[in-house]
């Protein structure tokens, strides 16, 4: 039976360990508080803390490190988990699997691939490529492995927050008619990962008997906010309608509001097209984005009917 660390039990963590439960794995989840989900063992555990991570996955095949710190925390948070983990990874011998973002690539100039360019010069995306280095150059040193699957911005039941683009706050207005108020532009073609597909990559990822240190990206589906308004509309009765925050509000909001001010720091992925290239993920992990249309459907029936989600 394989053992298995999970670290961090929100959307992600959470769904990834109930699924490793539910194939038999023996799933330990960390969390801060103790949560835990059904067939997973609960522990309270600091993720920043080499100690208490290294002692968690003593026995363990894999670290799934899905841990989510506050958006405006990025950079004081994240340095010490990184490090926790690495440590972890390398005197237990688990293999390391972090769940990423797309924030290290920086503005694209056109489909953005497992091997693109790391070539961020914004703060977040700064934090996040100096984790994934660090964790590499142990790899590449021989002390552990590991991988990194990164996505695009998610959607799917339960997505929320002011830093969540296609959640409640686009699919609430626009199902009552109204209209979702969104950052940069609308119409410009965008990628959307499903909550379910990234934990099918992560867990793939895990699975992976070939290369590791490398990226995996998160099948996912590329579509602009108008369009899904539309199919919204047409699929649900309604005649909601999608318009930007302007770039200056944006702004002035940030000068308020910490999170906002990290929103229009990287409000530059919604001003270019911003698309993810799953291809080689897909040929070599045998996964694939569930279809647009069941996604659509599954997503905007969790907030006509917020139970359905869970």
């Amino acid at each position: 039976m394989a053992s298995q660390l999970v670290l961090g039990a929100g959307l992600i963590g959470g769904t990834v360990a109930r699924r490793l439960a539910a194939r038999g794995d023996q799933v330990t989840l960390g969390t801060r508080r103790g949560s835990t989900v059904p067939g997973a063992t609960a522990l309270k555990i600091d993720a920043s803390n080499p100690a208490a991570v290294t002692q968690a996955a003593r026995g363990a095949d894999t670290i799934f490190v899905c841990t989510n710190p506050p958006y405006t925390d990025w950079a004081t948070d994240w340095p010490p988990i990184f490090d926790a983990v690495i440590t972890a990874a390398r005197d237990s011998g688990a293999a390391l699997v972090l769940m990423g973002n797309l924030y290290a690539y920086g503005p694209p100039a056109g489909p953005m691939t497992e091997h693109s360019q790391l070539a961020t010069s914004e703060k977040k995306g700064l934090v996040r490529k100096a984790g994934w280095e660090k964790a590499l150059a142990a790899h590449e040193r021989g002390e552990l492995r590991v991988t990194e699957v990164r996505a695009s911005d998610y959607f799917g039941p339960g997505a929320a927050g002011r830093s969540t683009h296609l959640g409640g706050s686009f699919f609430e207005p626009l199902l009552a008619s109204k209209t979702a108020r969104v950052v940069g532009e609308p119409d410009l073609e965008h990628s959307w990962s499903f909550l379910p597909d990234i934990a099918t990559t992560l867990i793939a990822a895990a699975d992976h008997t070939g290369e590791w240190g490398r990226a995996w990206h998160v099948p996912s589906t590329s579509l602009s906010r108008v369009e899904i308004a539309r199919q919204v509309n047409e699929s649900w009765d309604v005649k909601g309608r999608v318009a930007p925050i302007p770039q200056w509000l944006l702004k002035a909001l940030g000068t308020v509001i910490p999170i906002m001010r990290e929103v229009s720091a990287s409000s530059y992925q919604f001003r270019v097209p911003f698309v993810i290239d799953a291809m080689e993920t897909q040929r070599m992990l045998g996964v694939s984005a569930t279809p647009w249309d069941e996604a659509l459907r599954i997503a905007v029936n969790s907030y006509r009917e917020p139970t359905s989600g869970k």
